[in-house]
């Protein structure tokens, strides 16, 4: 009985030796890896408009400040602070009474001088009807002559000193030089103010349009030039400026570049590019800080590479995996130049027409088959099919 129980236990444990063979057989044929699924974009040759993001500043487009030309005290205020003013605008009346009083002797003394003019032309006359009988010396109707060119130059004298007395009096009304906002007034109604005073009484400042000032590196400044003399990059002539505020927001209305200073900062080493913007509305106020996005050109045989694409070797050189000859995966070191959006801008280590692996390439590695198609960059992920795949190791 024994003996029969023994040859029992043996042929079911070789039955079960034989499924768990067969089970383990049927799972090593399921874990046969095949080609990694991979997303991948086709290199392309296209032209590529560059632009550069730069700090600046802004700055009215005229300023001037308003300062007395004659001395007196300040009798009016004739304007709101922070108001838009028109170029002859009043803005302040200083006390005109001791200019008035010049104007009118100004005018006695010319007066008198016009008087004399009459009696000294007419008696240059009669010493010349004389001088020819020999009447009178020749020294006396010299006199006489002299007496009355010294009557009118008199007379030209007396007019100027007018016309400057006139001019002051007009002075002590002070109008706009120009049509901008005007600021706070640094003096008020009963003020002394002179025409020699270092302080201005307002400014006023033109902020419609308004100059934004940038400042970019002179080396970078200079590869540009030597980039457009060579023809690797082209320009149409319209360099079109956009403006982000502040507050990150972008600023609607586009500018375009007006020059390039000729001079180089010592100190900073870079040159100010001055952009001209349209402020209808105001929002730009001269000194707010600003970056500026500049068109450079357009790179007519330019190549991107997404940067997701794109890693780091233990050099710290930018490598890809490209799909190569029999579906292999190669690993490619790039020379890049510069950051445009999600992209990079790739100057050699690659070729057109090249499939740079995007998508699911994490654990890939050289020689590594793959299957291939192209990357998607809307598509939603796969969710992965775990429950399945415990329900198959349940089984």
């Amino acid at each position: 009985m024994s003996s029969n129980r023994l040859i029992s236990w043996v042929l079911a444990s070789s039955g079960l030796l034989a499924l768990a063979a067969c089970g383990g057989g049927k799972s090593q044929q399921q874990a046969a890896p095949g080609p990694a699924p991979v997303g991948y974009v086709v290199v392309r040759q296209e032209p590529i408009m560059l632009t550069t993001e730069l700090p600046g500043r802004t700055a009215a487009f005229e300023t001037s400040d308003v300062r007395p030309q004659v001395n007196g005290l300040i009798l009016e205020r004739l304007f709101i602070e922070g108001d838009v003013v028109h170029k002859g605008q009043r803005l302040y009346r200083i006390d005109p009474a001791p200019y008035q009083a010049q104007v009118a002797s100004a005018q006695a003394a010319l007066t008198r001088a016009r008087s004399g003019i009459a009696s000294s032309a007419a008696l240059a006359r009669r010493y010349g009807e004389l001088v020819k009988i020999n009447a009178i010396a020749r020294q006396e109707f010299e006199n006489a002559q002299t007496t009355a060119a010294q009557a009118q130059a008199d007379v030209a004298a007396q007019q100027a000193a007018l016309r400057t007395a006139q001019i002051d009096l007009a002075r002590t009304t002070i109008r706009a030089p120009i049509t901008g906002r005007i600021g706070r007034s640094a003096f008020t109604t009963g003020a002394l103010v002179s025409a020699s005073q270092a302080n201005a009484l307002a400014t006023i400042q033109r902020l419609d349009p308004i100059y934004v000032d940038i400042q970019e590196s002179s080396a970078d400044l200079l590869k540009l030039r030597q980039q457009i003399l060579s023809g690797q990059l082209t320009r149409d002539g319209n360099a079109h400026v956009k403006l982000k505020l502040e507050d990150g927001t972008e600023y609607g209305p586009q500018g375009t570049l007006r020059f390039a200073d000729v001079t180089v900062d010592p100190t900073t080493g870079s040159q100010v590019i001055r952009a001209l913007f349209p402020n209808p509305n105001g929002l730009l106020l001269p000194g707010m800080f600003v970056r500026a996005s500049l068109v450079e050109g357009t790179q007519s045989n330019g190549m991107l590479v997404p940067q997701r694409a794109v890693s780091r070797d233990e050099k710290g050189q930018p490598t890809v995996m490209v799909i190569g000859a029999g579906n292999k995966v190669e690993v490619r070191t790039l020379q890049t130049s510069r950051a445009i959006g999600t992209n990079w801008l790739v100057t050699g280590g690659t070729k057109p027409g090249d499939k740079i692996i995007v998508e699911g390439g994490m654990m890939l590695r050289p020689g590594m088959p793959v299957q291939g198609k192209p990357w998607d960059p809307n598509a939603k992920p796969a969710a992965a099919p775990a429950q399945g795949n415990a329900q198959a190791q349940a089984k």
